[in-house]
């Protein structure tokens, strides 16, 4: 089943592949920064089961509008220092995260990676279905995240 393009997000890293590709795949490294710069993750709710069909969760504490967003999926694809392909369900109910309904619609996500001498460029594209004016804050919620790896990275 092929999904609608929502949006894509890019940037260039200061750092090499292993480091960044590292930073995508590890749990405690996702925990760390897997989140826009003004928010936590949920201490503890980061998975990453990096293999094909492989389960991921993270759980985004939002407390000034007071509710936690859940997202999981599966691994779909994997091309070392290349590519990550990804299911991405995402729920605000922590009995919905915990069952992890994996037959709900649910979006596709391509993480690119180009490894460019002792620099790494890296592209998030989010492929599925969002209410009018969504995959604009979609978007900006990724640029964000963008913004925390590159904080963690520089750590």
């Amino acid at each position: 089943m092929e999904l609608n393009f929502l949006y894509s997000v890019e940037r260039e890293y200061d750092f090499d592949i292993e480091t960044v590709w590292h930073a995508w795949i590890d749990a405690a490294s996702l925990e760390a920064w897997y989140h826009p710069t003004d928010l936590r993750n949920v201490p503890g709710s980061v998975v990453s089961d990096f293999e094909v069909g492989g389960l991921w969760t993270v759980a985004v504490d939002v407390p000034d509008h007071n509710f936690v967003a859940y997202f999981y999926g599966r691994y779909t694809g994997i091309l070392q220092h290349k590519k990550i392909e990804h299911s991405m369900f995402y729920v605000e109910s922590a009995e919905e995260f915990a069952a992890r309904d994996e037959s709900r619609p649910f979006h596709e996500v391509i993480v690119d990676f180009e490894e460019r001498g002792d620099k790494t460029w890296v592209k998030f594209t989010q492929f599925g279905e969002l209410p009018e004016g969504h995959a604009e804050q979609a978007q900006a919620g990724m640029t964000s995240y963008f913004e925390s790896l590159a904080n963690f990275l520089s750590k």
